[in-house]
């Protein structure tokens, strides 16, 4: 049987639209040659507050220029780490399985790593464990250019909804707040509110199942 190979973006926390992208590959190669992409999901993410849904964002120094997405310093000189974190721990420090989770986040969170690039990439392998998938992950300048894969670069974008992709349709799970259902928040907010049931949840939010 021919493994499932995904091509895909680095992002910040990523959201349950990429989360149910990659849903079931075997092996997921992470784009690291690429050149920094500013107002993109490289550096944001959303999760849900008692009345709105909050974008946290993390600083970058070289945002501005055309550098290598591995080379872009965080700027540890903004205040946001707090603010994430005690963004984290007031949206969902409720959730059934909030105790359980956090304090690997919360690990990666206060070692201060530099580049933005690696910070992402322990936050998805920390998803990743925390969801037991059997996924592998890789870097794209580490895998022969002749392999066959499902390219999905370039595809899940801050500049329209969901909506408009083929991709992700929202499955419903109990979220903390309010009657009414969000959609497509970062994967933190199923798995804090979901557990160990998280990827049945993924696996039910393929559009073309």
């Amino acid at each position: 049987m021919e493994k499932k190979i995904i091509l895909a973006d680095l992002f910040y926390l990523p959201s349950l639209e990429f989360f149910t992208a990659i849903h079931g590959a075997d092996l997921l190669v992470l784009e690291d040659r690429d050149t920094y992409q500013k107002q993109s999901y490289r550096n944001r993410s959303q999760i849900r507050l008692a009345n709105k849904v909050e974008t946290l964002s993390v600083p970058v120094l070289e945002g501005n220029k055309k550098v290598h997405y591995t080379e872009v310093n965080i700027d540890y000189s903004q205040k946001w780490k707090n603010v994430h974190l005690r963004g984290i721990q007031s949206s969902y420090g409720k959730a059934p399985f909030f105790e359980y989770y956090f304090p690997y986040f919360e690990q990666v969170f206060h070692r201060n790593i530099d580049k933005l690039y690696e910070f992402n990439l322990e936050l998805l392998t920390v998803c990743l464990k925390l969801m037991r998938v059997k996924t592998q992950v890789t870097l794209a300048s580490q895998v022969d250019e002749s392999t066959s894969c499902e390219d999905i670069r370039g595809i899940i974008v801050t500049k329209e909804s969901y909506k408009h992709r083929e991709i992700y349709h929202p499955q419903p799970y109990t979220q903390l707040f309010g009657l009414d259902f969000v959609s497509n928040l970062s994967v933190i907010d199923l798995l804090f509110c979901e557990g160990p049931h998280a990827n049945e949840v993924l696996a039910q939010s393929k559009k073309n199942k």
